[in-house]
């Protein structure tokens, strides 16, 4: 059985890390890591094949997150098969994650996630980033291996107002890329993230948009 294995490789993941997951938000990260693993084979969702390597390359690194979201209506752009997203808003009930990708076979995917989990506070939306306008004010824009910062930044800059805060969540720092932000931009913050079990550096990169008014 492949279940029990992937609950160790996450309890050993957790016992590591200063987060509060409980019995049932464990059970639906797994079941997720499982539908994935199945959707895989046909779907081609992730490039990740080993769900035991899912559970440390796109469970844990995406639900460390988890503690810096203090918003509560996201948007996940080029989410693929709901990652963060869906890890997140498992961890966030109280939050809202619209989860944006372009590719049909993906936004499926995650709308049968939603349906036999009971994840009811993701919206998988098909779209392409620049084509999407939400319906009410978005706290964060999130992306994971998504894009360079001039272009998430680029892309996504209609989708939030001046409250708002892009979270590109990359390895190292770019500090090239950090350097090079329009005059439109400001970095707020770079957070450096703990993932344990998983080789190489994990960061935020937090950006509001210019204020201009003062």
């Amino acid at each position: 059985m492949l279940e029990p294995e992937l609950r160790q490789v996450l309890s050993a993941s957790l016992e590591q890390c200063d987060l509060n997951v409980s019995e049932q938000q464990q059970t639906k990260l797994i079941d997720y890591v499982l539908m994935m693993h199945k959707w895989n084979k046909a779907y081609n969702l992730t490039s990740v094949r080993d769900p035991k390597q899912m559970v440390v390359k796109h469970i844990v690194d995406s639900i460390v997150v988890a503690p810096y979201l203090v918003g509560t209506q996201y948007i996940d752009v080029g989410t693929g098969p709901g990652l963060p997203g869906i890890p997140l808003a498992i961890m966030c009930p109280d939050k809202h994650f619209i989860l944006l990708d372009s590719l049909g076979k993906r936004v499926r995917f995650m709308k049968q996630v939603a349906h036999d989990l009971g994840v009811n506070n993701i919206q998988p939306v098909q779209s392409r980033v620049e084509d999407f306008t939400p319906e009410q004010p978005l706290d964060g824009v999130l992306s994971r291996a998504f894009a360079s910062l001039h272009d998430m930044l680029d892309w996504c800059k209609h989708l939030i107002d001046q409250q708002g805060e892009f979270l590109a969540l990359k390895g190292i720092v770019p500090h090239q890329e950090i350097e090079q932000l329009s005059a439109e931009f400001v970095l707020d913050q770079v957070i450096e993230l703990q993932v344990p079990n998983l080789e190489g550096q994990r960061h935020i990169v937090k950006i509001k948009k210019a204020d201009y008014s003062d």
